[in-house]
C-alpha cells in the first residue's frame, strides 16, 4: 500500500525544481497537459511498446509493467542529467483489463459493458535515470450512469476515443453526463496522478 501523501512534501520548495532535466516518454496530449502543471521543463521522447503483459500478474501488477516496459524502451537513450517519466493507465472490470479498443465499433462494445457499473482506473508512473528505479500506482473507482446505445454511439462516433484506456476520456462530454460518482483521484483517470508522479521523481526533487 501506498503511505499517505504528503511526506514527499517535506522540505521541498514551492514551485518544485528538478535536479537534471525531465523526459516524459508519452506522447499523450493529456499527460503532456499535466506534467506541464507542475512547471517544470520537460520534453517528450516516443517509442513504440507492445503493452502486453504475462497472464499471471493481477490489475495493478500488469499497468506497472506495461509501465515499465515503455520506459525500458527509452533508458538507452537517456543522457547524463535527465530524468525518464513514464506511465500507463487502463481500465479494469471484472478482472478483465480495457486497453485502447481496436476501433469505433471495439469502443462502443467497452462502453457499453461499462455503463451502469463501477469499474477501477488504476496508472503506474516509473521514474529512472538509467540507475535508479521508482514506481507509484495510483486507482481510482469509476461508476457510470447507464447511458442509452444512440448516445454512446454518438460519443464514438463524435470524440475520437480510440487512443483511450475504456475507450473514453473523463474530461470529454461523457465524463460529465455519465460518470456519477468516482472514489480517487481524477487525474488519475485522466492518464497520469500528479501525486504518482511526485512520490517517483522525489529522490530527484530539490
Amino acid at each position: 500500500m501506498e503511505p499517505a501523501f504528503g511526506s514527499e512534501l517535506v522540505g521541498l520548495a514551492c514551485p518544485i525544481a528538478l535536479d537534471g532535466q525531465l523526459v516524459l516518454g508519452s506522447g499523450s496530449p493529456r499527460r503532456k497537459e499535466l506534467l506541464s502543471l507542475f512547471g517544470l521543463p520537460f520534453e517528450v521522447r516516443t517509442a513504440d511498446t507492445a503493452e502486453i503483459a504475462p497472464a499471471d500478474l493481477n490489475d495493478v501488477e500488469t499497468v506497472r509493467f506495461v509501465a515499465k516496459e515503455k520506459a525500458e524502451a527509452l533508458v538507452a537513450t537517456l543522457q547524463p542529467g535527465e530524468i525518464l517519466l513514464t506511465a500507463d493507465t487502463e481500465v479494469w472490470m471484472d478482472g478483465e483489463r480495457f486497453g485502447k479498443p481496436r476501433d469505433l465499433a471495439h469502443a462502443l462494445t467497452m462502453l457499453q459493458r461499462l455503463r451502469g457499473r463501477t469499474h477501477k482506473v488504476i496508472t503506474a508512473v516509473w521514474a529512472t535515470d538509467g540507475q535508479r528505479w521508482e514506481t507509484s500506482e495510483n486507482t481510482t473507482l469509476v461508476t457510470m450512469a447507464d447511458l442509452p446505445d444512440s448516445w454512446l454511439q454518438w460519443y464514438v462516433d463524435t470524440c475520437q476515443p480510440l487512443d483511450k484506456a475504456g475507450g473514453y476520456g473523463a474530461q470529454e462530454w461523457i465524463g460529465h453526463v455519465a460518470i456519477t460518482k468516482m472514489e480517487g483521484d481524477f487525474d488519475n483517470v485522466k492518464g497520469l496522478s500528479l501525486v504518482s508522479v511526485l512520490r517517483v521523481l522525489r529522490p530527484w526533487l530539490r
